[in-house]
């Protein structure tokens, strides 16, 4: 059973850390432009090995992220030919527990939205507004230097959740976003970003649609003992 979404301030670390999930659906609310300008500088003190800090961000408001947002929106929605991702997010085939966890992720999602499993319009159509960024106030795009590596990508990751603990600590919400990294070179082409870089991710990030049907959604997590050994 989910917990309740809100979009109160966090009142520490272990509640920002529980309280932060992927949401889908947000109010139309801006952010205020000091509000995530301070949650975009606090992630540097992310650590990186060596302090090489491999961070190339891009942080989208207003015309800019409708621009982009709608490119990359209307490529999916027109099956545009020729885009795919700059590496490869999931092995394949993917194996189990993994391929159970991600099933329940996508059933438990549809299922909350009350899309049925083969109803390809439905799905398509939802599936959408994943590039539009959920219709939050700001999209973030994460790039990385092509030459970096996997390291560098554990450390991005520090990074990424730094930014989203950030923004629960000023009552925000976030959903970080492999598909905008579906269409990279529309995501270059859009915010002259050179080929030099890997675009990872995208990020949505606004205030929470407390009453979205989507926003009820929030998949189960494998207990302490599945995944911790404790030595003395």
């Amino acid at each position: 059973m989910s917990s309740p979404l809100s979009n109160t301030v966090a009142a520490d670390v272990f509640e920002a850390a529980r309280t932060r999930r992927s949401v889908r659906a947000y109010k139309p609310d801006a952010i205020a432009p000091q509000t995530l300008r301070e949650i975009v500088e606090v992630a540097r003190w992310a650590p990186s090995g060596s302090n090489i800090q491999p961070w190339n961000l891009h942080v989208l408001t207003g015309a800019t992220l409708k621009r982009v947002g709608g490119a990359i929106q209307t490529a999916f929605l027109n099956d545009e030919p020729g885009h795919k991702r700059d590496y490869n997010y999931y092995t394949e085939p993917i194996e189990e527990p993994y391929l159970a966890r991600r099933r329940a992720c996508g059933w438990g999602l549809y299922g909350t939205l009350g899309i049925g499993r083969g109803d390809h319009e439905k799905s398509k159509a939802y599936r959408a507004t994943n590039y539009i960024f959920f219709g939050a106030p700001a999209g973030l795009v994460l790039a990385i230097d092509r030459t970096l590596e996997v390291g560098s990508w554990f450390d991005y990751g520090m990074f990424a959740q730094t930014l989203m603990l950030a923004a629960r600590a000023r009552g925000l919400h976030t959903c970080a976003e492999a598909a905008i990294a579906s269409y990279p070179d529309i995501v270059r082409r859009e915010l002259n970003i050179s080929r030099d870089y890997t675009i990872m991710c995208g990020m949505a990030m606004g205030y929470a649609d407390d009453n979205a049907v989507v926003n009820g959604f929030q998949p189960q997590r494998i207990a302490l003992n599945d995944y911790a050994t404790f030595y003395d």
